[in-house]
């Protein structure tokens, strides 16, 4: 069983509009709201069996009246000084979650029967699926300075720390000897600490200064209390959770006496035998207590032999909880190391110079340090993933196109006649039917002809076979093609135009051995991302040498689409779409950074004979795929750079749907937004499905994008763009992937 104290998501007024009820219910995990008067009183209660049952009941149907009448008048409910017992009995599979109330029915608590991994400090949410909840230990680190301690705050907020931790004790309460003077009989250790303590201890009131300085600074406060006198100093200012130090582990009255402020609890295990952290997880549970355990060794430094990370597991199962790591190593390795073995709480000691005098100062983390472990330690979550069924991510599927093996044909084979194993073999790339499913494959009729060579797919071992049409787009459609395979797609369908994705190889090859002349079609090209010598193209890299090969090689595609210009003569200005550069290998630049990058762009830019062409710039997601690998992507990415670009150069965009719904996702930004804003400045759009943050030219229908709504703003406000489905592998057995975009799409845009 669980008591929350944290009682003002359950609770809203009884006065509330059901409407208003009505949304908040929808969006409570726990799907109850408790009713209270203005003196938070229980009054009643409402769940969506409360609110069918009521508009039954109605002739005419008002749901701006007050909650109350539509709620459950005579909730079932416990009062707060009732045994765990007690309310164990009353909790049951229909009554979920039972209001706590005092004696004079003021809600002060909610108890439910679900397990204690579900915490709420601060404004920080702590479960099984958080973010980690990093603290930066100051404790006593500010040597009795509010100045300092308010410094190591700000530096703790910037390093990326969630969470600033101090330590009180009442002195006179704490100690059994007289602290006004340090006694001679005391040991070594002991007068050292008290010594310490007397000189460095914050009055009360610079710690409320302090907490206030944090609370105005927007990072989590907490601290840590050494006896019941300073309890109750922090309950009374409304502190969001406790830290319980190792050392009063075993004092089970002073655990007592802080569950029972009803607040979260981080109880550090360090210095504590098995026996003693399954006594003290009695006495949390006994109480009811919403709490983490710390797996901790109380040395400083700890040894890195004595840490025994692998103790943490068996933490977990002893408190039933979520668990954390309290660090007082060297470094900040073993923090990371711990988050992968589940802790959902970290905190390290914080200090500005650990030449100051105190020992802690010795095993704490300075700023740069600590920046640096809340980096690793959230790469290390994002990369722990989850236990669901594991899937190829992006770059995987780069990869295994080029490096895996397929299905081809040894020999040529006729429409009508049955595969057999010698007509058959494995060889690389990987762009057709998996090996693994040769034994489908052989023993089946053709459904049409192949030749020595070709791939073989889903649709020739009785998956759907996709054949292209006409199609009635309201927008100028096309699809993407190779010089190679020009002339068998391309009067499939009713294409306006095509674009000629180049590789690097294209551009010394005889256009006029594949491309014959077109009177109608229209064409653009995508200049290559790749050039010999693992070039990348980046007309902003900040190496001149380097910078100046991508202007030479960009050159060269311009010069292959003029050639291409006199084959297509409905072409006036054909675009050319260009992934400009500006990426980055480990992080993202920031905004002046960037800005250094733009001029760099346009420098190069200037240096390029366009005349007669139109380059595009291409919008780009956070996380791109350069041949199988991830980068960081800065430029064309912020709907903001986009339209201030543009008119600062003149220049105008390929839209790439999938790649902007991919940033939007990851920066939070509104899709539909983003497109109203970049919509005016695109020629050209590159339509495919995009989900999560880096799952890119998804076909479309199985991803984020609401195509309905995007079809209408290209109508508006991007009429004459032409567009081409970018679905990943679309161009495969006959272009099947985009005719299957098409059919998707045929009424949309």
């Amino acid at each position: 069983m669980f008591v929350d104290r944290n009682v003002d998501e359950y609770c809203v007024s009884e006065r509330l509009p059901v409407s208003r009820a009505l949304e908040m219910l929808s969006t409570s995990k726990n799907k109850i709201l408790f009713l209270v008067d203005d003196f938070f009183r229980l009054k009643g209660s409402f769940t969506d069996g409360d609110f069918r049952r009521w508009i039954v009941a109605q002739d005419s149907i008002d749901i701006q009246v007050p909650v109350q009448l539509s709620g459950n008048g005579k909730p079932i409910f416990a009062y707060d000084f009732e045994s765990r017992e007690q309310l164990a009995e009353k909790l049951n599979r229909k009554v979920q979650f039972l209001p706590l109330v005092d004696a004079d029915d003021h809600v002060v608590g909610v108890a439910s029967l679900r397990s204690n991994k579900n915490i709420m400090i601060g404004k920080h949410s702590l479960s099984s699926d958080s973010s980690v909840f990093t603290i930066a230990e100051i404790g006593n680190n500010h040597n009795g300075s509010v100045k300092l301690a308010k410094q190591l705050v700000d530096e703790a907020k910037s390093a990326g720390a969630d969470c600033v931790k101090f330590q009180m004790r009442d002195l006179e309460t704490l100690y059994a000897t007289d602290t006004t003077e340090i006694a001679a009989e005391e040991d070594l250790g002991s007068q050292y600490v008290l010594d310490l303590l007397k000189r460095f201890q914050l009055s009360d009131e610079a710690f409320i200064e302090v907490f206030d300085y944090c609370r105005a600074q927007d990072i989590t406060v907490l601290c840590t209390p050494f006896d019941k006198v300073s309890v109750d100093k922090l309950v009374d200012y409304g502190m969001d959770g406790f830290k319980v130090a190792s050392a009063d582990l075993t004092n089970h009255e002073l655990l007592t006496y802080i569950a029972r402020a009803g607040k979260p609890m981080l109880v550090s295990t360090g210095m504590s035998t098995e026996q003693e952290i399954y006594e003290a997880v009695g006495v949390l549970k006994q109480e009811s207590a919403n709490f983490v355990l710390l797996h901790c060794n109380s040395t400083y430094p700890a040894p890195f032999k004595d840490v025994n990370l692998n103790y943490m597991s068996r933490l977990a199962e002893i408190g039933d909880c979520l668990i954390g790591y309290s660090g007082h190593e060297r470094g900040y390795h073993v923090a990371v190391a711990a988050v992968a073995k589940g802790a959902k709480v970290i905190e390290k000691h914080f200090t500005l110079d650990r030449n100051m005098e105190g020992n802690d100062h010795k095993v704490s983390l300075l700023a740069d340090e600590f920046s640096a472990m809340c980096e690793a330690i959230g790469q290390v979550s994002t990369s722990l993933g989850t236990n669901e069924p594991r899937n190829l991510s992006q770059g995987e599927m780069i990869n295994r196109e080029v490096l895996g093996k397929s299905i081809v044909a040894a020999i040529d084979i006729e429409s009508g006649a049955r595969v057999t194993q010698e007509m058959v073999a494995i060889r690389s790339p990987g762009k057709g039917l998996l090996p693994s499913r040769l034994e489908d494959l052989v023993g089946r009729k053709m459904r049409r002809s192949v030749k020595k060579g070709d791939f073989f797919f889903e649709s020739d071992i009785g998956g759907a076979i996709i054949i292209p049409r006409s199609y009635k787009f309201k927008l100028n459609h096309g699809i993407p093609v190779r010089f190679h395979d020009f002339a068998s797609l391309s009067t499939l369908s009713n294409l306006k135009m095509v674009e000629f994705h180049l590789s690097y190889r294209d551009l010394d090859l005889d256009i006029s051995q594949f491309v014959s002349r077109s009177e109608q079609l229209g064409f653009a090209v995508h200049a290559p991302e790749l050039f010999a010598g693992d070039h990348t193209l980046d007309l902003c890299a900040l190496d001149d040498e380097y910078r100046e090969r991508s202007i030479r090689e960009l050159q060269r595609v311009i010069d292959v689409t003029k050639k291409l210009k006199s084959l297509f003569p409905s072409q006036d200005v054909p675009n050319i779409v260009v992934n400009v550069g500006g990426f980055s290998g480990d992080e993202f630049l920031d905004e002046d950074q960037r800005r250094v990058r733009y001029k760099l762009l346009s420098a190069s830019l200037s240096k390029l004979d366009s005349e007669g062409v139109q380059i595009l710039a291409q919008t780009m997601p956070p996380f791109p795929w350069h041949f199988g690998g991830q980068r960081f992507h800065n430029l064309f990415v912020s709907a903001d750079d986009i339209v201030e670009i543009c008119q600062n150069l003149d220049l105008k965009i390929c839209l790439d749907v999938s790649h902007s719904r991919l940033s939007c996702n990851y920066f939070g930004w509104d899709f539909d937004e983003f497109v109203e804003r970049v919509a005016p400045l695109t020629a050209h759009v590159h339509v495919a499905d995009a989900k999560g943050v880096d799952g890119e030219g998804l076909q479309v229908g199985e991803g984020d994008i609401d195509f309905v709504r995007l079809g209408k703003q290209l109508k508006a406000l991007a009429p004459l763009a032409t567009w081409i489905p970018e679905v990943w592998q679309g161009h495969k057995n006959g272009g099947e992937g985009f005719w299957r975009a098409f059919s998707y799409l045929d009424n949309l845009l």
